[in-house]
């Protein structure tokens, strides 16, 4: 597993914290690991932290957090919990999903 992490800039701020589960060193994979980084850096700078997990390494994962598709994102924090499937290209989608405008 890759555990990357900023620190945090204000503690008024929330901190958010997701995990990105893909399978394999894909093209996909490394597209949707880009993009999740640079919507990070763009909207939550300072205030996140990226867990990749890649399944093919670690296959309990999947049943233990029941991915079906894969890329998937989970949002642990802040709550709830929320999961996006996809290469996270659809910037728009992936900021509604999240729900990242909340955060600025």
């Amino acid at each position: 597993m890759n555990h990357e992490s900023t620190d945090i800039k204000d503690d008024t701020e929330e901190f958010w914290q997701l995990r990105l589960h893909i399978a394999g060193k894909t093209s996909r994979s490394r597209r949707a690991i880009e993009n999740l980084y640079t919507i990070c850096e763009e909207h939550l700078a300072g205030r996140y932290s990226i867990e990749v997990i890649d399944l093919l390494e670690h296959p309990e994962i999947a049943r233990q957090e029941q991915i079906i598709a894969i890329p998937t994102i989970i949002r642990q924090l802040p709550p709830p919990l929320r999961k996006i499937i996809g290469d996270l290209s659809d910037r728009e989608k992936i900021l509604v999903g999240l729900d990242v405008h909340r955060g600025e």
